[in-house]
C-alpha cells in the first residue's frame, strides 16, 4: 500500500512539473530609452520616467551630446546595444533626429516614439524642417551664439524668453530653473543632413502640443503623417516640453508603443 502511495505522489509531482513547464513565460517589458533634445537635459523626462518605473518598466535617460546627428546617434546606439532585450526609443525635439538614426542596425528596437520631435527624411535638416511651416519663433528667442574652440557655435535660448518660448505651460519658477540648466546645441547638429530614417521600417508614435513655438504643430503633424504614425496624440495648448507639462499623456503613449504587437 505504501508503495502505491509513493507512486501516486511521484506522479502528482511529475504532473505539476509538466504543467509548470507548459505555462507560457511572462512577456518581458521593453526597456525605455529617453533621449532629450536641445535646450533640455535628461531631467526633463522625470515625470514620464516616474510613471513608467511605477508601471514596471526599466528606464534609461540618455545624455544626448547635442553635437551632430550622426555622432549623437552613435552615442545612443551604444546604449541600445548594451540593453539585453527589446527597447522602445523615445526622442524629444532634436532627439527625434537622433533616434531615427540610432535605431538603424539595432534589431532589439521595437518602436519609436516622437515627443514634439523631428522625424526627418534622408537629406533633411532640423533647421529646414522647423522653418518649413509658419508659427515657430525660436530664432528670435535665441541668445548671442557662443563660439566653440574648434570652430562653429553653440545656441542657447535667452533665459528671460525661455518660459514663453519653450515651456509656456510649465510653472514659471520651474521654467526659470530649466532655463538656467539648459544644454546648448551645436549649430552643426541643426544643419547636418539626416541619413536613412528608421521610421520607415519601425512602428512610430507621435505626441505633441498645439501650442509648440519651437517646432510648429503643422510641421509635427506633417512628419507624423509621413511616418504613418500608428497613433498620434495632439495635446491642446501644450508647449514644446509636453513631456514635462503632460507626463501622464506621454507615458501612456510610450506604454502603448511598448505593448503593441
Amino acid at each position: 500500500m505504501k508503495a502505491l502511495q509513493h507512486f501516486a505522489l511521484a506522479l502528482s509531482f511529475a504532473g505539476a512539473a509538466a504543467g509548470a513547464q507548459a505555462a507560457p513565460a511572462a512577456a518581458v517589458k521593453p526597456t525605455v530609452i529617453l533621449v532629450h533634445g536641445a535646450f533640455a537635459d535628461a531631467t526633463s523626462w522625470n515625470g514620464v520616467a516616474a510613471t513608467l518605473r511605477a508601471d514596471g518598466y526599466r528606464v534609461i535617460g540618455a545624455a544626448n551630446p547635442l553635437r551632430s546627428v550622426q555622432s549623437d546617434a552613435d552615442s545612443v546606439s551604444n546604449i541600445v546595444k548594451s540593453v539585453k532585450g527589446p527597447v522602445v526609443l523615445v526622442g524629444h525635439s532634436y532627439g527625434g533626429s537622433v533616434i531615427s538614426a540610432a535605431a538603424n542596425g539595432n534589431a532589439n528596437v521595437k518602436s519609436l516614439v516622437y515627443v514634439a520631435a523631428f522625424a526627418p527624411e534622408a537629406g533633411e535638416t532640423a533647421l529646414e524642417l522647423s522653418g518649413r511651416y509658419p508659427g515657430g519663433t525660436l530664432g528670435q528667442a535665441l541668445a548671442e551664439p557662443v563660439a566653440l574652440p574648434g570652430g562653429g557655435k553653440d545656441f542657447y535660448i535667452q533665459q528671460e524668453k525661455f518660459h514663453q518660448q519653450f515651456a509656456a505651460d510649465v510653472p514659471k519658477a520651474e521654467a526659470e530653473l530649466m532655463a538656467v540648466a539648459q544644454r546648448p546645441i551645436a549649430e552643426a547638429a541643426l544643419t547636418e543632413k539626416s541619413g536613412a530614417p528608421a521610421w520607415k521600417k519601425l512602428p512610430s508614435y507621435f505626441i505633441y502640443g498645439s501650442g509648440d513655438k519651437n517646432i510648429p504643430a503643422a510641421a509635427l503633424g506633417f512628419m507624423a503623417e509621413r511616418a504613418h504614425s500608428r497613433k498620434t496624440v495632439v495635446v491642446p495648448g501644450a508647449s514644446h516640453v509636453v513631456m514635462t507639462s503632460h507626463p501622464q499623456a506621454v507615458a501612456a503613449l510610450i506604454e502603448t508603443a511598448a505593448g503593441a504587437k
